[in-house]
């Protein structure tokens, strides 16, 4: 940590959340510890959260304080020793050919659209589908940090923009990536969200930074099985960052065999 993240962290409060129930795992109750206050975290003071566990959504930062479970894991790739595999080089060969433009987040008609049609796909009845721009703008678009949102379009001929088929959200840190948010086209038979982390890899990568976090993973959540396909990433256990080879099962490895 450098001396800038150290005296930003010195600003901060923390504070425990009452019980709520789980996102990851049914029947669960979940707390969160958050930061505050949240106009002072800024790209330095969140470099610092990230790799101690925390996450952004909107201007709330958090990371999971639960009584009596250590599910919640997060996860990072270390990009220089990333090795796609079979299935997602074919992601990459069937995606690779969208045009992107990279802005600052704002707020378009187009792309809250395209949210309502995933998220009413892929999370219907989850309360992100409904016709709510101010739940969205609090979401995704406002950030005190630097974030960037991103377009990817099926090219056009002429000056036309193309049609949107994605959208992410990502902080870029001091060393780092965030992955905040993708969401695109439900479309049958395409891979766009493989995709879109292999493009963030790569982007991290390009930028000499070091790693891409991925958000929190739960071994028993399907919904996150995705992440541990990024091979080697890093998993926050015990406040230490635990590296996994490719060769190494998540799903049957004790403790003690991870590696520093």
């Amino acid at each position: 940590m450098n001396q800038s993240q150290e005296t930003a962290l010195k600003t901060l409060q923390f504070y425990a959340t009452a019980n709520y129930p789980c996102s990851y795992l049914d029947g669960q109750l979940a707390r969160s510890q958050v930061a505050t206050p949240a106009h002072l975290i800024d790209t330095a003071a969140y470099s610092a959260l990230i790799r101690n566990g925390f996450r952004r959504s909107g201007l709330f930062f958090y990371r999971p304080h639960c009584d009596h479970c250590q599910a919640c894991q997060s996860l990072r790739v270390p990009v220089a020793d990333f090795r796609p595999d079979r299935s997602q080089k074919r992601a990459w060969l069937q995606h690779h050919h969208l045009t992107t433009t990279i802005n600052a987040p704002f707020f378009s008609a187009e792309h809250f659209a395209l949210f309502q049609r995933y998220q009413q796909a892929r999370h219907p009845s989850g309360g992100m589908d409904a016709d709510d721009r101010a739940q969205y703008q609090d979401f995704l678009i406002d950030s005190h940090v630097d974030s960037l949102l991103v377009e990817f379009r099926e090219p056009s001929p002429g000056n036309a923009p193309g049609v949107l088929k994605m959208v992410a959200i990502i902080d870029q840190l001091d060393e780092s990536m965030s992955a905040v948010y993708t969401f695109f086209e439900p479309e049958p038979g395409h891979s766009y969200g493989t995709y879109n982390v292999l493009w963030q890899i790569q982007q991290a990568k390009a930028r000499g930074l070091t790693y891409l976090y991925l958000g929190y993973w739960v071994e028993n959540s399907p919904k996150m099985s995705y992440k541990t396909r990024f091979k080697p990433f890093e998993l926050l256990i015990q406040n230490r960052w635990l590296v996994m080879d490719h060769k190494m099962d998540i799903h049957h490895l004790p403790h003690e065999n991870f590696t520093r």
